[in-house]
């Protein structure tokens, strides 16, 4: 018996063994400090970034969030705060940018989309119209107080 259950405790413990780095391997990866995640170039798709811009150079069509220079190709989609098209001179130090980029094999962070600004009007939909709402509200009552 002692050594059925010796035997059951060597397998129990040599597959934790096995499994715990695995298991270590599996967590998610960890956002850069800068907002940006890194480009999966397995699998090509594009990675997310999202900052402030802390320098523009217009001459070479390139803006830099964080650490990372990010640049503007011809395939590039642009857009300013309120979606309408936009170009590099919307690029305003300070001002965020969020948007989407893939690495090519030089090592240039190739932009696939961006949007320059805060996009303007808040939420969506049901949050939007609840806040409105909540504001008419407010208003009603203020004028049926002043009365």
């Amino acid at each position: 018996m002692k050594t059925a259950f010796r035997h059951i405790a060597a397998i129990i413990l040599l597959a934790g063994t096995i499994m715990a780095p695995a298991a270590w391997g599996a967590d998610a990866p960890a956002k850069e400090k800068d907002g940006a995640k890194k480009a999966d170039d397995a699998a090509g798709a594009p990675a997310k970034f999202y900052g402030a811009v802390t320098a523009v150079d217009a001459n070479a069509k390139t803006f830099t969030v964080g650490e990372q220079t990010f640049t503007l190709v011809g395939e590039s989609h642009v857009t300013n705060k309120d979606d309408k098209p936009a170009t590099i001179a919307d690029a305003v130090v300070g001002e965020p940018a969020r948007g989407s980029y893939t690495k090519s094999s030089d090592g240039k962070l190739n932009v696939t989309k961006v949007r320059f600004g805060k996009k303007t009007g808040g939420g969506k939909g049901k949050n939007k119209e609840k806040g409105a709402d909540k504001e008419k509200g407010k208003e009603s009552e203020s004028k049926d107080a002043a009365k």
